[in-house]
């Protein structure tokens, strides 16, 4: 097995300059090299096989209806040492527990922004902020209980945050299913590799979410999943979480509030829920409080949340902090509430909303990524580098038309990873996104988590709404 030309520029996780293996490869590295290409291009074609009769698919939104495609997998897996994870694991949960001690305040004290270390106008004049949550504290003071944190790596001991993904963060299907292919194709390479285990994210899941149940809960706490419905991007990993966990998966004409509880629909009448996961958006979870139009929700289910009567996760109104306006306040965030410096280091950003900002980033678009404040999978956003004249000048008339919209960041020399290719192994871009699970009990970061690969050789989109793909990722055992 050989290594094609690599982008020289960007930092490879699998190998030196010199073209030997990076530590935390080396094992894996020696296995391909023994392996018959051949076998290799079969075991590829059965994992795809496996994605496709398991149903692993997502939607594309675009012009036309959503368009549902097989996500594509690749069978070299992304390798993290023991010593990397640890500095990992330190530092979002220094993050994560920031966050939640900032959405508190937020929608109690506000003493962030007493201390002037946030600007008022961004809270009270932020979309994702609920003023119906100015008051209420969850069990537990718990907002965010399920965490998506996207970090990428520009050298051995560089990484960063891309974006913190707290209000329905998902993916963690497919770093499962990943996982799962990896063992069914090479089951010798486990053996000889001692990884960490990733397979009871959903025990840890269903005991976080009953560690928050409210303290109306009687006996064994009630758990369901919410879902919009089939037609969802990410109805299969609803489906698939429902399923793993053991508990119902419910839509809103599932549910009733009955007697101060919200109630989910059996074969023996309506029986309470003591924690709804939601995978529904804020504006379509309560038509009593939020879009009167929408059929995907629980009329009065707010109601009931703030009595207490249930536990939502994640909590209504946490999406502000995963607003992009609002990450780039994030080191003032994490020192503020923790009284330590940032572990994990934030891109540089410039806020659209800022005169001086807006001019330079104006100057500068052929080389920087710009990207919406609320925007999410790849959509909406323009990599300057990669853009054409006519792409930039539409969407320059764009960010002057609503600067507040936008924040923008340079384009970071993303670390590569090697792709099985038909050439042998081709290196691209990729970033990593850790799952977090939040309680009373507690932080859990599973060990790993979902790695994004950009497919397209030179391509720093990695979404797979945008033509990415995934890769297992491995945390090694010290």
């Amino acid at each position: 097995m050989r290594k094609t030309k690599s982008m020289s520029e960007y930092f490879d996780e699998m190998f030196n300059g010199d073209g030997s293996l990076r530590g935390p490869y080396e094992e894996i590295g020696r296995w391909f090299n023994a392996e018959d290409a051949s076998r290799l291009r079969a075991k590829q074609r059965e994992a795809e096989e496996v994605f496709r009769l398991t149903g692993i698919t997502f939607n594309v939104y675009g012009k036309a209806e959503a368009e549902e495609r097989l996500i594509p997998f690749d069978i070299v897996p992304r390798v993290i040492s023991a010593r990397e994870w640890q500095r990992l694991e330190r530092g979002i949960e220094q993050r994560v527990r920031a966050i939640n001690a900032f959405l508190h305040d937020i929608y109690h004290r506000q003493e962030i922004v007493r201390a002037g270390r946030v600007p008022a106008e961004m809270i009270a004049g932020n979309e994702a902020f609920l003023p119906q949550m100015l008051g209420v504290s969850p069990p537990g003071q718990v907002y965010t209980h399920i965490v998506g944190v996207d970090l990428v790596r520009t050298g051995p001991d560089d990484f960063f945050v891309l974006e913190d993904n707290a209000r329905t963060p998902s993916g963690v299907s497919y770093m499962l299913e990943n996982r799962e292919t990896m063992l069914k194709m090479f089951p010798e390479l486990f053996s000889a590799t001692n990884v960490r285990n990733v397979s009871d994210y959903p025990r840890n899941l269903r005991r976080s979410l009953a560690a928050c149940a409210p303290a109306c809960a009687d006996g064994e706490p009630t758990v369901a999943v919410l879902t919009p419905g089939i037609y969802n991007s990410a109805y299969y990993e609803h489906a698939f979480l429902a399923d793993q966990m053991a508990v119902e998966l419910v839509e809103g004409h599932d549910l009733r509030v009955v007697d101060g509880r919200v109630c989910m629909r059996t074969t023996r009448g309506y029986k309470p829920i003591d924690v709804l996961y939601r995978r529904v958006d804020d504006d379509f979870l309560d038509p009593l409080n939020f879009d009167p139009d929408s059929a995907l929700g629980v009329p009065g289910i707010l109601d009931v949340y703030r009595a207490g009567g249930i536990t939502i996760a994640n909590a209504p109104g946490t999406g502000i902090a995963d607003d992009k306006a609002i990450y780039s306040y994030m080191p003032e965030i994490v020192e503020f509430y923790t009284g330590e410096k940032p572990l994990l280091q934030n891109v540089p950003t410039w806020r659209c909303s800022d005169p001086e900002s807006l001019s330079f980033v104006l100057d500068n678009l052929s080389d920087l990524v710009v990207k919406e404040v609320h925007g999410s999978g790849g959509y909406g956003m323009l990599i300057g580098p990669t853009a054409s004249k006519k792409e930039i000048s539409a969407f320059r008339a764009k960010l002057k038309l609503r600067p507040a919209n936008y924040i923008a960041q340079p384009t970071l020399s993303l670390s590569t990873v090697p792709i099985f290719s038909r050439s042998g192994l081709a290196p691209r871009h990729v970033d990593l996104r850790p799952f977090v699970l939040v309680s009373s009990e507690g932080i859990n970061i599973t060990p790993g988590g979902l790695t994004r690969v950009a497919l397209k050789k030179g391509s720093l989109v990695v979404n797979s709404s945008q033509g990415g793909g995934t890769k297992d990722t491995w945390v090694l055992e010290d």
